[in-house]
């Protein structure tokens, strides 16, 4: 097997649940490394003691390796589970390649003392559809692309030990040649590429990056979106223009509040729903926002009302999947670093297991509102405090909230950590990197 780079964040949470009932399903976004994580997963049960011949690994992107029929995949599979009494290791990638493939693994799951992990991409298969074929026997674990972190890891850098009462020095990273780089630069160089594993073997050169990208785009766009409504037989979600401006729409305003209506306004005046004056146009709108967010391509988050304890139905934000994708698609915004940051703040905080909302309080608004089991905390995202009456701006929401939960606002500032009135201001690199400990 190839040489394949960590990613113990979704291994960990893969591994958590073996032995036991429920089928493991990886899903995300098409690139983020679904399949390799599988090998991964695959990999520590063999390291683990489990012998080989009670580990079976199928790849369904290639043609050679499908069977014609579902009774064909399910006799192979009969036919290579050992004698013994041992548990069987059943890992099938990109399974909706398979003919029969859920009728399949149902009976597979009820016929054997077996173990199964899939990976699947949304070409063929919405994640909201995966329960309901495996009957709901499954757990999902979503990915996404590379966090800052894995980042550094990917492309050979390594945190320099560093005196850790200098509160406000940068943090130093060494590659392997020992040359050492700022990680605010390479931070930079992250907002400027993203994070797709692949991209990491080109290192920066946007002559070799930019194909790369434009094929995970027409992937998603052409492919995992239009072939997918077409086949859940959706006409509404069909006109490839409409859908590519509608994704750029949304990823030119990461960020902003947005409604069905309003950008069902913005293109009835540039004059793309014409052609569909007898369809409800926030509806039609609605329709190809809900395929973009199926296919991962973007992320919502809801608005909480945080005096009311309860979730807002509207003005919604959406959060783009990765900063890189969103670059080739727009060009690179220097002057759109707040909003950028503040996407890759939401991302993370998805990685780290939380709910994530936009926090409402009167007349203010907090970037995240942020729940795992009992944990409730609050984040703010700001480039900079120095700046004017953003330090203002920046506390007055988190001021206005009267319980004791945590927060938090990230800052490229330093010094590294500080308190006002009780909110931390963190370092959001250092944040990244796990070198602060909120």
């Amino acid at each position: 097997m190839k040489l394949l780079q960590p990613r113990p964040l979704y291994t960990d949470r893969v591994l958590a649940f073996r032995d036991t009932e429920p089928i493991k399903v990886i899903t995300g976004v098409r690139r983020c490394g679904k399949s390799s994580v599988l090998k991964l997963v695959m990999q520590h049960i063999i390291d683990s003691g489990v012998s080989d011949s009670h580990v079976f690994y199928r790849s369904f992107e290639s043609i050679a390796q499908r069977y014609s029929c579902g009774t064909d995949f399910y006799q192979a599979i009969m036919q290579a589970k050992p004698s013994d009494e041992n548990k069987f290791y059943l890992f099938f990638d990109e399974i909706q390649m398979q003919t029969d493939w859920a009728d399949i693994v149902n009976s597979l799951h009820v016929d054997l003392d077996c173990d199964i992990y899939l990976s699947g991409s949304n070409s063929s298969l919405l994640s909201s559809e995966i329960s309901s074929y495996l009957h709901g026997r499954c757990v999902q674990i979503n990915m996404l692309p590379l966090s800052f972190r894995e980042f550094i890891d990917f492309h050979g850098y390594h945190i320099l030990d560093q005196d850790p009462s200098i509160t406000n020095s940068h943090i130093l990273l060494t590659d392997h040649n020992s040359h050492i780089t700022d990680a605010d630069d390479l931070f930079r160089t992250y907002l400027r590429f993203g994070g797709f594993p692949g991209l990491a073997e080109l290192g920066f050169s946007l002559e070799e990056t930019d194909p790369v990208l434009t094929d995970i785009y027409n992937g998603v766009v052409l492919k995992d979106i239009l072939e997918r409504e077409k086949r859940r037989g959706n006409s509404a979600v069909s006109d490839p223009i409409l859908l590519e401006r509608m994704i750029r729409f949304l990823a030119d305003r990461i960020g902003s509040s947005i409604s069905a209506n309003s950008i069902a306004h913005v293109f009835e005046n540039e004059g793309l729903l014409q052609h569909r004056k007898n369809s409800p146009s926030a509806h039609l709108i609605q329709a190809y926002i809900d395929a973009a967010v199926c296919s991962f391509i973007f992320y919502k988050a809801d608005r909480y009302d945080i005096k009311g304890k309860e979730q807002l139905r509207t003005l919604g934000k959406y959060y783009m999947v990765d900063i890189g994708l969103r670059n080739h698609l727009l060009g690179y915004q220097e002057t759109d670093t707040g909003h950028i940051l503040e996407n890759v703040v939401y991302l993370e905080l998805l990685r780290r297991g939380y709910e994530t909302a936009v926090g409402k309080l009167y007349q203010s608004e907090v970037d995240f509102v942020c729940t795992r089991t009992d944990e409730v905390c609050y984040y703010q995202v700001t480039e900079s405090m120095h700046a004017g009456n953003v330090a203002e701006r920046e506390l007055d929401p988190l001021l206005k909230i009267k319980d004791n939960y945590p927060k938090y606002i990230l800052t490229m500032d330093h010094p590294l950590a500080s308190q006002q009135d009780g909110i931390q201001q963190l370092n959001l690199v250092s944040w990244l990197l796990g070198q602060s400990a909120h």
